[in-house]
């Protein structure tokens, strides 16, 4: 079936057109000149407000469409971040736990999880102090991961949906400050002690960031994309068992 497309000036003339014809079609079967005027001005005079609710309505909702289209334009930089740069250093934090165990007990996620395990998840990671000590781990690997990794992060920095995403846009700043808090020193041996205590607070506050991200974008993953989250729980940077393969 094919339809006529109108130019939109005939159709404005076109729907005044139909509504004079009924108009008339209402006079002439009922010759109630009066009534037939009255009922035309209050609508008229209602009519602001008709144009003013349907205005609001439209508005909301195209604004809700856009805000979902940039959510997964927004959920893709999330995804490039911890397939690229995350995931990786959420692995490689790990070395530096002074006691990390009751952590990645928690956040064993499995396919199974819910909401409910993701909100519990979130609310432990953010009242319980996770210590981590730069003595224990390999600072100079560390270094040379970020390193690597900073162009990625520099180009996620230029996308413009970030501006709306103020919890990911604070994970970015807290790695980028930990880089260059490592690149700032020549050599990361022999260094004082209160310098390693200072270096264990800027990776504890990337590391916070990382783990609440980490676990939005699973929940997003269970949501969205099930066959991602499959190979996400299987590859889950915090279980020291992870494998790729089903079993």
């Amino acid at each position: 079936m094919r339809f006529i497309r109108l130019p939109k000036d005939r159709i404005v003339w076109l729907l005044l057109l139909v509504s004079l014809i009924l108009y008339l079609a209402d006079y002439l079967l009922f010759p109630r000149a009066a009534e037939i005027g009255f009922n035309f001005m209050s609508n008229v005079a209602f009519l602001p407000v008709y144009v003013l609710f349907v205005t609001l309505m439209i508005e909301r909702v195209l604004k809700e469409r856009e805000r979902e289209a940039m959510m997964k334009k927004l959920n893709m930089v999330i995804g490039i971040f911890f397939s690229e740069v995350g995931s990786t250093l959420l692995h490689d934090l790990k070395h530096f736990y002074a006691d990390g165990h009751e952590l990645t007990t928690k956040l064993l996620v499995t396919v199974h999880w819910r909401e409910e395990d993701f909100l519990s998840a979130r609310e432990f990671v953010k009242t319980h102090d996770v210590v981590l000590d730069a003595r224990v781990g390999d600072l100079a690997a560390l270094k040379q991961l970020l390193c690597d990794k900073k162009g990625v992060m520099l180009s996620l920095m230029e996308n413009p949906n970030l501006l709306e995403h103020g919890d990911f846009t604070d994970l970015l700043w807290a790695v980028f400050h930990l880089i260059e808090e490592l690149q700032a020193r020549k050599s990361l041996d022999g260094l004082p002690q209160s310098d390693m205590e200072h270096l264990g607070v800027d990776m504890k506050r990337a590391h916070s960031h990382l783990l609440l991200e980490w676990l939005s974008y699973m929940e997003h993953l269970q949501k969205d994309y099930p066959y991602l989250f499959s190979l996400a729980v299987r590859m889950n940077p915090m279980n020291p068992q992870a494998h790729p393969e089903v079993v």
